[in-house]
């Protein structure tokens, strides 16, 4: 004797079977619910819709004592720390929006606007003693980078003009902070003086921020180190 099962026959039995599992969801959600678990933790355990859950437990009426836990559940250090991240999330964000908005702001750079960006960075970072030349010191390499062109497009120093010395730790890579800096700066190895490397901080416990040390830049002219102070002490006499 053949049975034929027909696709309606099919369907019905699928019908069936999920109704069954519903009905399990929907008890262990109740069951959950009496023993003061949360609906979001439910929802979260049978990976089920926080809304269907609120509706299958809308009946259950839960303990002072349990009322209570959920509380101060709500205060405690995980929830604490999530709304914490949230917050720093959305503060993050709105941060960066407020960044790329006034970066917005910056067309481009011309001649001029880097002539004042270099006698600026100068007035902050370069030094003033060393009267025989223009130097300036920076473990930032975009500082480095924005200050050769002030160099090599204003000031129109000749490559072979250029030295560079770098001061490191004596625990870090001298070689590959001078291949670093060469890079960053675009002088040559060659032009660059014996790095001097300070005694280790590694063992201090201290983080190292400066994982290539800081790189000094010289140009070896008085008539240049004039004309920038001289331009500074324009700079500083019109704004004050």
């Amino acid at each position: 004797m053949s049975i034929i099962i027909t696709e309606k026959c099919i369907h019905g039995i699928l019908v069936q079977g999920s109704k069954i599992m519903k009905k399990e969801e929907q008890l262990k959600a109740v069951a959950l619910r009496k023993d003061g678990v949360s609906v979001k933790e439910i929802a979260k355990r049978l990976k089920v819709a926080k809304s269907s859950i609120s509706l299958w437990v809308r009946d259950v009426r839960l303990t002072k004592q349990q009322l209570k836990a959920l509380e101060d559940n709500m205060h405690s250090f995980e929830v604490i720390e999530k709304r914490r991240v949230s917050r720093l999330h959305n503060e993050d964000t709105k941060r960066k929006a407020i960044m790329v908005k006034a970066g917005k702001e910056i067309k481009s750079i011309s001649r001029r606007d880097l002539q004042i960006i270099g006698l600026c960075l100068y007035l902050g970072e370069g030094s003033k003693a060393q009267r025989g030349a223009a130097k300036l010191a920076n473990s930032d390499p975009a500082v480095i980078k924005i200050m050769m062109r002030y160099f090599r497009e204003i000031c129109l120093v000749p490559e072979k003009k250029f030295r560079a010395h770098i001061h490191t730790y004596s625990h870090l890579n001298v070689e590959v902070a001078e291949v670093y800096w060469s890079q960053v700066s675009g002088i040559p190895r060659s032009q660059f003086y014996k790095t001097y490397s300070k005694p280790s901080i590694a063992s201090k416990g201290k983080k190292d921020s400066t994982p290539y040390g800081t790189v000094d830049i010289t140009v070896c002219s008085t008539e240049l180190y004039l004309q920038i102070m001289g331009q500074i002490e324009k700079i500083k006499h019109l704004l004050t």
